[in-house]
């Protein structure tokens, strides 16, 4: 069992406004094999688990990780030699964590970007990759961005949480009219605060439902040109 969790966070740390881009976690492995290397947190099927409580519940032990707003199963790795000695077959989730909760995190793992992958062990890269071609697919024909967002947002951050998420730069006008139209999210009837520059405050919103759902099935988002 092994999850691909992401979140869009900050690329530095020291500056929550600055540019964001989609995370994923990882943790670095400290015995052979891959000594050193980044893997995808996980672990073995308990006898007497289904495998979403399996996943769930070794992200809570190994990472510490309980702040989950979607899990999904992706795909089963299956190469005779994707590791070595016995035989292991990987079945893979994919795992969502709003912004902006900021998980305490073991010494031994951190975020990193998904698109500057540190060294990592095995076939999970490609397990990367693969969780965040589903996840932006996803983005165009369901209600998923509510398990990236906060619980109310400005249409500024949700704009720069799908760019983030789908690595290309979205229109916050055609995002707001795709989304409304769709029902997926709708005015708090508030606004932000007001920031330095001062400027009339941004309406705030929220997603109808904090449960996924299917939007519109032949929908996809597309970047410019």
């Amino acid at each position: 069992m092994l999850a691909a969790v992401l979140q869009v966070r900050p690329l530095d740390e020291s500056d929550p406004a600055g540019k964001s881009a989609l995370h994923v976690l990882l943790w670095q492995r400290a015995l052979e094999p891959e000594q050193g290397k980044w893997s995808l947190p996980g672990g073995r099927l308990g006898a007497d688990e289904d495998l979403t409580s399996s996943v769930r519940r070794q992200l809570a032990e190994k990472v510490d990780l309980r702040e989950l707003a979607h899990l999904e199963q992706l795909a089963v790795f299956s190469d005779p030699r994707r590791v070595p000695g016995p035989r292991t077959i990987a079945s893979t989730f994919l795992g969502l964590v709003p912004s902006p909760a900021t998980p305490e995190l073991p010494a031994d793992t951190r975020w990193h970007p998904v698109d500057e992958l540190p060294p990592m062990a095995f076939d999970h890269a490609p397990m990367v990759q693969h969780a965040h071609h589903r996840l932006a697919a996803k983005l165009s024909y369901t209600n998923i961005g509510f398990a990236l967002a906060p619980a109310e947002f400005a249409l500024s951050t949700l704009r720069d949480i799908y760019s983030a998420a789908l690595g290309y730069q979205v229109d916050a006008t055609n995002l707001q009219r795709v989304l409304e139209r769709r029902q997926v999210i709708t005015r708090t009837g508030t606004t932000a605060r007001s920031g330095r520059s001062g400027g009339r405050p941004a309406a705030l919103y929220r997603f109808t439902e904090a449960r996924y759902r299917v939007t519109d099935e032949f929908a996809a988002l597309r970047p410019p040109g």
